[in-house]
């Protein structure tokens, strides 16, 4: 067995990170809640939970995921904010805009303000990787109004730990070879990948610190961990050979959105935005010959709360009419709330070349080859006089 797997060696992955990246958007926002401790949580819901928290909240005891009830005890004079996900990502997209220059291998995670950037081979034309990592900061800072911590290490592992052993700011270098020796006093809470369940079984052992689980060979931890044994041990080593995954290699995927002007729970007016975002994301699809097998819908509401369903298309569809009827019955299992709606999200994904086979009944057939007729009829026209030629109905209060 080979523990090491194919580890590529002086490999340089810079980690940015933007702490606590939902307070730090805010604050770009509103310059006053500069120092003071702020809570993000949706509003007005019994089993409302922290979604975000400032380093002061944090250290008057406040973490993700409480009850917003025992958040205000612990910290009563917090500013207490409804979150806002369209403007993290947008933030988001602007940090990853931002560090494209320097490498085409950029990892983002969600919207939470942190990415991986491999910059193995490009000191030629950018300096040595520790430039590049001070040169993104200084240029996040400067652009965005954001300060993140940022690490440089061999590989994720290392360099993600690097990052947490900083936080709220500071920068941390760890050069190749010195990855189990960073590794060895730390706990083995702070390695990504030790799960909840791993840590119990090792708390077991009184084995707290990576130094300790090195000590053990394969064989010991196996009998303790089963098939989870080779991550534990390559981990507390600072073994981590997995690749930066660009956003490019995830699975393709077509959205399209809109932010209300005015918050809204007028069904024909949220109907209509809905229809406009499938026949941009229909175009899109037939431009690109491939179909959505799944259709989601997401909603922000205005109080903050987030929710979002998705549906299985079958068969595959880039027919804006087809399309509609699957995002309106997914749009009715979203929509769960009274509350009002601030930002709309279609999203097809599970992209497939279209399917050739036809339907089994004939008027099924016949309705299908109508309205593929009709879309088409309407993409020619759009072509030749623009995208506003022809409009549905329905698309007028949008």
């Amino acid at each position: 067995m080979n523990l090491f797997g194919n580890r590529e060696k002086n490999r340089a992955i810079v980690h940015l990170n933007v702490a606590d990246f939902a307070v730090a958007v805010e604050r770009t926002v509103d310059r006053r809640l500069e120092n003071r401790p702020v809570v993000i949580a949706p509003r007005g819901g019994a089993r409302t939970v922290v979604y975000d928290m400032s380093q002061e909240a944090y250290l008057a005891g406040v973490r993700k995921g409480m009850a917003l009830t025992a958040a205000v005890r612990r910290c009563p004079d917090a500013n207490l904010l409804s979150p806002h996900f369209d403007r993290y990502e947008r933030a988001m997209k602007a940090m990853l805009k931002t560090a494209l220059p320097y490498s085409p291998l950029i990892e983002p995670g969600p919207a939470d303000g942190h990415f991986f950037l491999d910059v193995t081979g490009t000191h030629r034309l950018f300096g040595p990787p520790v430039d590049v990592a001070w040169r993104l900061h200084k240029r996040i800072k400067a652009d965005l109004g954001m300060d993140p911590i940022w690490s440089v290490a061999p590989n994720k592992l290392v360099a993600k730990v690097a990052s947490r052993l900083v936080k709220p700011t500071g920068e941390y270098i760890v050069s190749t070879g010195e990855e189990e020796t960073f590794l060895s006093p730390l706990p083995v809470h702070l390695i990504p990948g030790i799960e909840a369940k791993d840590l119990s079984r090792l708390h077991e052992f009184n084995l707290t610190r990576a130094c300790h689980v090195a000590a053990l060979h394969p064989a010991h931890l196996e009998t303790a961990f089963g098939t989870r044994a080779v991550f534990i041990y390559e981990a507390v080593r600072g073994i981590d050979p997995s690749p930066v995954l660009p956003a490019g290699q995830r699975p393709p995927r077509v959205t399209a959105a809109h932010s209300f002007g005015r918050d809204t729970n007028d069904v024909a007016a949220v109907e209509s935005v809905l229809y406009a975002l499938v026949e941009r994301a229909g175009r899109k699809l037939r431009q690109q010959r491939l179909a959505a097998r799944r259709i989601g819908i997401l909603i922000d509401h205005s109080d903050g709360m987030r929710r979002a369903r998705q549906m299985a298309a079958k068969p595959a569809t880039a027919n804006d009419l087809s399309l509609f009827d699957l995002a309106k019955q997914t749009l009715t299992l979203t929509w769960t709330r009274r509350v009002r709606i601030r930002h709309l999200r279609l999203t097809c994904d599970r992209l497939a070349f279209p399917p050739a086979q036809l339907a089994l009944f004939p008027e099924i057939r016949k309705k299908n080859q109508t309205r593929d007729q009709l879309v088409t009829a309407m993409d020619d026209i759009r072509a030749r006089f623009g995208t506003r030629a022809v409009r549905m109905g329905r698309t007028l209060a949008a």
